[in-house]
């Protein structure tokens, strides 16, 4: 009986670690998906200075 008793504990602790590793792994999702739209923000405001040279720059 104690080692039924073994396994369901040890069970229910399983399901609550692979909870907690779900959430865990969401909110590192959520983190790299707002780190992302950050760097795609950041690359965008460069682009118009890479194309058109500097901004105070004169033809020749």
């Amino acid at each position: 009986m104690q080692t039924e008793a073994t396994e369901r504990n040890a069970e229910m602790r399983d399901a609550e670690l692979d909870e907690e590793l779900a959430g865990i792994l969401t909110a590192i999702s959520v983190v790299s998906k707002r780190l992302a739209k950050k760097l795609i923000a950041l690359q965008k405001q460069k682009e118009p200075t890479r194309e058109g040279g500097a901004p105070d720059e004169q033809d020749e």
